[in-house]
Order: structure tokens, then C-alpha cells, then sequence
């Protein structure tokens, strides 16, 4: 062992002051360990509502939804055609119809997004099927007005499977307004019911067959766009920038990510912020090393000035007490990690802190650990302890030998 680790060693659990170690040093090495089991609960119960929320949302939609726009150009429906088929990562695809309508039962009326999809593509595209709770899910006969609604949605209409609601187009109300024609009004079947455990869909879409929805909005053979599966969720960055590089402009392509952007973009400042927030327990405890080093340094000015007298250089005497705050930071580290994964270890286990079922999906708090979670955590405890010894080290390396051994 060199002998800067040695006596760095040494000065860290010094036998004068407190038995093992100094009481200072021990308050800052508990405030690492705090710091890092806090962090690594709290990143870890963020994956897991994480994980859990994109399983909910991902199941359901589209890996890569593609719509036409305003710069969408006569055959380039025939030209995404062609691209779709010449690539090996998609399991799936299908074309749709989205818009909006009112839907009026006996006892309530409501504006809903209607959503047509192709039954022969539904189950490489959609987890609809899936979801379904109440009734059957089959658009296989294009002659049928079959309609599924989200769970909630049935509820507020008062409509339960086989019943009969009405659905007002937006497509002819201009004509009606002005007296030229009559609304598309269309009945529809309520053919099932699905529960996605997402209340935006729920409350709020129903889904028909790709020729209904076309006779609905009266849009003859048109398409709004395609739904793509892949096989990795990993290739949706990589399909958009494809599509987009091959047609510019003429088509909009959201990835499953950027169909709930904003929800997305809330859990990411909510987890940054609680990792910046639990990082300041880690940076107390480095207020705490630096004040132990100082007063360290302070009293060990005689040992100093031996130590330069035998030839030690400011590079040995920085180096010593810069492993000494490393030392605190490794040992912080170690317990906190132990600690942190233990307690998560319980919760998977025996569900310390449980929720109620008749209000959520999941039994207890989820929890999901990421290797990268350590990485980061391990290194910014390592920044902060490592950075609150610079100041000691160098006050230890400007002492003079003669100053700090006079009086001796």
C-alpha cells in the first residue's frame, strides 16, 4: 500500500476522538449512506410506475403511427406502400381512419374520437383485442355497424353490449347548417367493450371497422394513415428518421413516445427533480467532510510539517487528503447501495408500502432498478465528496514545514 493511502487510512479513523472513527467523519459517511439509499429508492420506484405506464400505453398503441397532412402528394400513399414493404423490423401494419363524431344513446350524448381500423391488421398493430372485457371484437364483416367503447365511456352513455347508439357525423353538418342537406347520422351495434386502464382512451375513443369509419366521415377509400408494430420498441427513433428521411415533410410520423410526449416529459422533470433534490442530503454530507478535513487539517499541522520535513511533496500531502474524502465517498456508497437494495428487495418481496386495488392496477408501489441508475448516483456522490477534500488538501500542502513544526 502506498504510503498516501496509508496515513490517509490513518487520519480517516483516527482512535483519538471517538473509539473507531471521529464523530464528524462518521456524521458525513451516514449522510452519504443516507443520501444514496434515498436516491436509489426513489430512481428505482420511478422506473417502476415508468415501466408500468409505458407497458400500459405501449400495449395498447402503435409502436409508429404515420398520418397524412397538407403536404401529403398524390402517390405517396403508393410510395410509403412500397418503403413499408421493403423493411425487415415491422411486424406489423395496417391502415386507419380517426376523427371525430357524437355518439347519442337514450340517455346522454357525447362528443367521442372514433378511430377505424383494418380487422385483418388490429392484432399486429393494436392491443384492442386484448383489452376487451365485455362482448367481441370482429370488423371482419364490413356490411356491419359494429362499435367497441371504453369501458367508462359505456358507463356515462348507459349502454351495455348489444344496445344501439347513434353516431352524428361532422362530415355533413355544413350542408345541413345551411339547409342543403341532412347530418350523416349512422346506427351503430355496441359490439364490446375494452378496458385499457388508460382514462383519456377509455372515457373518450371508440373503435369501428375501416369501412364504417370511411362511410361515416364520408371519405370513399381514403386513409388517414398507417400503425406500425415492430419487432424492437428500440427501432421506433430509427423507423421515424427513415420515413422522414425518404418522404421530408408530406407525412407526420410519431413514435409511441411522442403520441404522450407530455406525459413523458412530466415523469422526466418529476425524476430529475427528485434526483437533484436527494443529491442536496449527499452535498450536506460533503459540507460536513470539508468542515472534519479542515479541523483535520488544522490538527494534524505538526504531522504535516514531519511529513514535508521527510521529503513528502504537496502532491503527496494533496493526495492524502483527497483520498481521505474518496474514502468517505466509497464507504458512503457501499452502505447506502446495501442499504437502498435491501429496502427494495423487501418491497418486491412483501410489499412494504402497499396501494389499494380498488383504486389502482398494482398491488404495492413498483419498483425496477437500472444498472445506470448506480452509475449516475455513484458518480455524482463521488463528484461531490471528492470535490469537498480540494480545499483542505491544498490549505495541508500551502503549510511550511518550519511554520508547522516552530512551536514543537
Amino acid at each position: 500500500m502506498s504510503f498516501r493511502y496509508f496515513i490517509a487510512l490513518r487520519y480517516l479513523l483516527s482512535k483519538k476522538e471517538a473509539g473507531f472513527i471521529t464523530v464528524i467523519s462518521l456524521i458525513s459517511i451516514i449522510g452519504v449512506m443516507v443520501g444514496v439509499a434515498a436516491l436509489i429508492i426513489v430512481l428505482s420506484v420511478f422506473n417502476g410506475f415508468n415501466s408500468i405506464v409505458t407497458g400500459i400505453l405501449v400495449n395498447f398503441d402503435p409502436h409508429v403511427r404515420i398520418q397524412q397532412n397538407d403536404r401529403t402528394r398524390p402517390g405517396d400513399e403508393t410510395g410509403l406502400r412500397q418503403f413499408l414493404a421493403e423493411q425487415t423490423n415491422i411486424d406489423g401494419a395496417g391502415r386507419f381512419v380517426s376523427g371525430k363524431a357524437m355518439i347519442v344513446s337514450k340517455n346522454q350524448s357525447k362528443v367521442v374520437f372514433i378511430r377505424g381500423m383494418d380487422d385483418a391488421a388490429i392484432d399486429r398493430v393494436s392491443g384492442l383485442k386484448q383489452k376487451i372485457v365485455l362482448g367481441t371484437l370482429d370488423f371482419g364483416d364490413s356490411t356491419k355497424n359494429d362499435l367497441v367503447l371504453g369501458f367508462s365511456l359505456a358507463d356515462k352513455l348507459g349502454v351495455v353490449t348489444e344496445d344501439t347508439v347513434w353516431m352524428i357525423s361532422p362530415a355533413g353538418s355544413e350542408q345541413a347548417l345551411l339547409g342543403l342537406g341532412a347530418p350523416v347520422i349512422r346506427a351503430f351495434r355496441i359490439a364490446g367493450m375494452y378496458e385499457s386502464n388508460n382514462k383519456e382512451y377509455d372515457g373518450s375513443y371508440g373503435y369501428m371497422s375501416l369501412s364504417s369509419a370511411q362511410r361515416l366521415l364520408q371519405l370513399e377509400a381514403d386513409v388517414h394513415g398507417w400503425e406500425l408494430r415492430l419487432t424492437s420498441l428500440g427501432d421506433a427513433e430509427a423507423m421515424k428518421s427513415s420515413i422522414i428521411s425518404r418522404f421530408a415533410d408530406r407525412f407526420e410520423v410519431q413514435t409511441w413516445y411522442d403520441l404522450h410526449k407530455d406525459l413523458y416529459s412530466v415523469m422526466k422533470i418529476e425524476r430529475w427533480t427528485a434526483f437533484i433534490i436527494l443529491c442536496l442530503i449527499v452535498a450536506v454530507a460533503s459540507f460536513n467532510l470539508l468542515g472534519s478535513m479542515t479541523m483535520s487539517v488544522i490538527e494534524k499541522t505538526r504531522d504535516i510539517g514531519i511529513l514535508k520535513t521527510m521529503g513528502a511533496t504537496n502532491a503527496d500531502i494533496i493526495a492524502i487528503f483527497r483520498f481521505e474524502g474518496a474514502l468517505v465517498g466509497i464507504v458512503g456508497i457501499v452502505a447506502g447501495s446495501v442499504l437502498g437494495l435491501l429496502v427494495c428487495w423487501l418491497q418486491v418481496q412483501f410489499h412494504l408500502f402497499p396501494l389499494d386495488p380498488t383504486v389502482y392496477i398494482i398491488p404495492a408501489i413498483p419498483i425496477e432498478i437500472r444498472a445506470t441508475d448506480f452509475i449516475a448516483i455513484t458518480a455524482a456522490t463521488m463528484l461531490l465528496c471528492y470535490g469537498a477534500a480540494i480545499y483542505p488538501a491544498y490549505r495541508a500542502a500551502a503549510l511550511q514545514p518550519a511554520e508547522a513544526i516552530r512551536w514543537e
